[in-house]
């Protein structure tokens, strides 16, 4: 019971906010200090389609852009998802309204290659739907709109333009009405309201009172209006693929609202609550929770039931020596000389399980910082610096765990068992990306990390983490070897003929299925926000999912390490390992079914960096799951071993 209303507990955090940074003061000119500004900086961040998986940066687009001003210090995070954010020419003045004001004015001609080359990009960006995504004092600029189902919805960003399909079909976001058919529509036009909270009354606002506010929120609409003076009548700017020429001025209106019913520490919650279908996560959480535990506790009653039966009854034949008929074992007290002999390919299995432990130790402290608000949507970036901080000095862990197991099986090539430890699995995820690095390089997208950002990278890998695995192998290799319960045979036991379902492919594929179970509505929403450019923040949710992954993982892995060692199969090391890790089979899977039912990706690289980066996760959650079924058995078999006896 207590268990349970901690889990409960946990699922309830999703609503912690510490943004880290201090809130800003805006005020009007007149009323303008150190402490309180004027001018309200507009950032520009990278442009994404749900249509495709290339970002490309604001200027790839031939918008409005600033040339002398510096743009703001990315963290690791954010350069490694894409983020590029830049100022813009847009530069607002608080508390001041503007009618209609003139940016720039973009013209393409038939006769500049160079323009007809951007210009072919604006109509592809339109075809794909590519949003925009600005930044206003930290918040992201909405797009607020009636959806499919006639619900507000507010998007973090809004369209570059509208295509109409030679059909006559448009997107969901695209306001233009009767549009003509193979026609494109730039919306060149943008209508800011910036929504701020008064400081009258407030004890940060006593200087200025209602001169001065914090803004709490910033949406616009978007409009294709010809006009420079932006008549609302005017004629919208379009034109079909043919066009050769065409002339674009970019314009804006910015107005301001007051709304004291806003806070600032609140004002992200108009966004999160209108993401679709987070409502299903209280259901669908619950539903799994109440689900996995009745499961978890069944198999738990099962096994301890089990064996406690077990064990009394092979005590009890060793302690009667009258009776020399029962004295003939069975069961899996039968195979106490073979279960722990060594693996074959016992480095390599000491080299997964160690990146695991290194793996399964960084999420859980990513998700603790996570649940307590460090890494929410407004820390950019954030989520993915922690978890490869974490990754790189947890090196310890991963060089202790692969030496102390690789010890116990009896290597000798203790160089050989660090090497691997230290580069084999970060090779392979590094070795993907890598690929994919230059596939993004040649494609011009944003996501294409710098060449710097590789010296890092390959500078933490070798000159943080490998160090730390060598000091982990270390400490590991100067311990005494694990000492196993029972004395191993010299000679190999035979192993039985098995059936069908005590072999090993079955159980393995089985093993997968509870495990995957868990977790796969909380994928859709993970895939969601990867893909779909959707916010993700209840990682309250996530670590209850968290830790019924691990306790399924590891009751499923010990009932079918038990059927098995029943029927005299004593090889259980690596089939502990893959029965658990066979999740990873599912939910790459379940990324297949997704990609084709829920996103609208066509073209080849962008199919071809969405199976990459799939790859990449799955081999994460390969060595994760297959880790924690992996322990889990261990230690069931050392524990019920050292509680028999044995002749």
């Amino acid at each position: 019971m207590n268990f349970f209303l901690f889990i409960l507990f946990l699922s309830s955090i999703n609503a912690f906010y510490l943004p880290g940074l201090a809130p800003n003061t805006f005020c009007r000119m007149q009323t303008s200090d150190s402490k309180c500004k004027t001018q309200i900086e507009v950032f520009v961040n990278r442009l994404d389609s749900v249509e495709s998986v290339l970002p490309y940066e604001y200027s790839y687009f031939d918008f409005c852009t600033v040339i002398d001003e510096p743009s703001p210090v990315e963290n690791l995070g954010q350069v490694l998802f894409g983020e590029r954010i830049r100022p813009s020419p847009y530069k607002f003045k608080f508390l001041k309204n503007v009618d209609c004001k003139l940016v720039c004015k973009k013209k393409y001609t038939s006769s500049d290659g160079k323009q007809q080359k951007f210009l072919k990009r604006l109509m592809k960006g339109m075809v794909l739907n590519y949003q925009q995504h600005w930044i206003i004092d930290n918040m992201p600029v909405t797009l607020c709109y009636l959806n499919s189902e006639n619900k507000e919805f507010c998007s973090r960003g809004f369209p570059i333009g509208c295509y109409v399909t030679k059909r006559g079909q448009t997107k969901e976001s695209c306001n233009i009405r009767d549009g003509k058919n193979d026609t494109f529509y730039v919306f060149n036009h943008l209508d800011f309201e910036i929504s701020y909270h008064s400081g009258q009354g407030e004890t940060w606002g006593t200087t200025f009172g209602e001169d001065g506010g914090r803004i709490v929120a910033a949406k616009v609409q978007v409009s294709s209006l010809k006009s420079e003076t932006c008549e609302r009548n005017s004629e919208p700017i379009m034109f079909q693929s043919t066009v050769a020429e065409v002339e674009i001025p970019f314009t804006y209106t910015v107005s301001f609202k007051r709304n004291n019913d806003i806070r600032w520490a609140s004002r992200w919650d108009y966004i999160l609550k209108s993401l679709p279908q987070t409502h299903i996560q209280w259901f669908s959480i619950l539903n799994s929770l109440v689900i996995v535990l009745f499961l978890s506790g069944m198999v738990a009653m099962i096994l301890l039931r089990t064996l406690y039966k077990d064990i009394a009854r092979y005590n009890r034949i060793v302690d009667n020596i009258n009776e020399e008929d029962a004295q003939e074992e069975f069961g899996w007290k039968l195979v106490h000389g073979d279960v722990f002999r060594s693996p074959n390919k016992g480095m390599l299995l000491s080299v997964l399980v160690g990146n695991g432990v290194q793996i399964t130790i960084m999420s859980l402290i990513t998700l603790i910082f996570a649940c307590f608000g460090f890494l929410s949507p407004s820390s950019r970036g954030a989520l993915m610096t922690c978890a490869i901080v974490c990754y790189v000095l947890l090196g310890t862990p991963a060089g202790y765990t692969s030496a102390r197991f690789y010890k116990m099986f009896g290597g000798g090539n203790w160089k050989k068992n660090v090497l691997m430890t230290a580069i084999a699995c970060p090779g392979v995820i590094f070795g993907i990306f890598f690929i994919l690095n230059i596939v993004l390089w040649a494609n011009g997208s944003s996501a294409a990390i710098p060449f710097t950002t590789f010296v890092a990278l390959l500078a933490l890998w070798f000159c943080v983490s490998t160090p730390l695995v060598f000091l982990g192998a270390y400490l590991g290799f100067k311990r005494h070897a694990l000492q196993n319960p029972v004395r191993t045979n010299q000679i190999a036991r035979q192993i039985p003929e098995q059936s069908f379902y005590t072999k090993p492919l079955p159980g393995i594929i089985m093993g997968g299925v509870l495990p995957f179970g868990c977790i796969f509505i909380q994928l859709f929403f993970i895939l969601n926000s990867i893909w779909a450019h959707q916010y993700y923040y209840f990682f309250g949710f996530l670590l209850v999912v968290y830790i019924i992954l691990i306790l399924t993982c590891s009751e499923t892995t010990i009932l079918l390490c038990y059927f098995h060692l029943c029927a005299e199969d004593y090889n259980w090391w690596w089939r502990s390992f893959l029965t658990s890790s066979f999740t990873a089979v599912y939910f790459f899977l379940y990324s297949i079914y997704y990609f084709i039912s829920k996103l609208e990706i066509s073209d080849g690289t962008s199919t071809f960096l969405y199976f990459g980066y799939t790859l990449m996760l799955t081999f994460i959650l390969f060595l994760f799951t297959g880790t924690i079924g992996f322990l889990a058995c261990f230690w069931f078999i050392r524990k019920i071993y050292s509680v028999i006896k044995v002749d």
